[in-house]
């Protein structure tokens, strides 16, 4: 794993997320992964950032969500690219559920455990302040409700 410094290339965000720091700085990262070292070399590289650092990424998926996250140093902001998605939120004990359609985008706010349900093949992106970021196992049942925009078949 590495920063880039001046990527000149086209980049797939779905493999190299970017980082975005202090001094308005723009890194991709090379040889990203979720194993746990490339992880903790990335938050080595960019613990200078502190709370302000973010990252940028493209998720692809379908189904339900097999874990909760939470990023205390900051709010996540995900978009729905394509397909549709469900992310439910534990606010104080209360489930709170948002349905995201193409184009839709809803905040995490720091500190929030959330999840998030891919209804068929879905495209996200994130932008999310990594610093201490914590997971653990889905304890939620499968929504049933959701706020938001409704789909096609349930507007009046």
């Amino acid at each position: 794993m590495r920063l880039v410094n001046h990527e000149r290339n086209a980049m797939d965000l779905r493999t190299t997320p970017v980082h975005l720091g202090l001094g308005s700085r723009a890194n991709p990262v090379e040889g990203f992964t979720w194993h746990p070292e490339v992880l903790q070399a990335y938050s080595a590289a960019v613990a200078a950032d502190g709370a302000e650092g973010r990252m940028v990424m493209i998720f692809d998926g379908d189904g339900l969500g097999d874990h909760g996250e939470s990023h205390p140093a900051g709010d996540e902001l995900v978009v729905c690219l394509s397909g549709s998605l469900t992310v439910t939120r534990d606010v104080d004990g209360v489930l709170d559920r948002v349905l995201l359609g193409p184009g839709e985008a809803t905040i995490n706010p720091a500190g929030v455990w959330h999840v998030v349900d891919m209804e068929g093949p879905t495209s996200i992106l994130a932008i999310t302040a990594t610093l201490g970021t914590e997971h653990r196992p889905r304890t939620d049942p499968r929504p049933t409700e959701c706020l938001g925009t409704p789909s096609p078949e349930e507007t009046p």
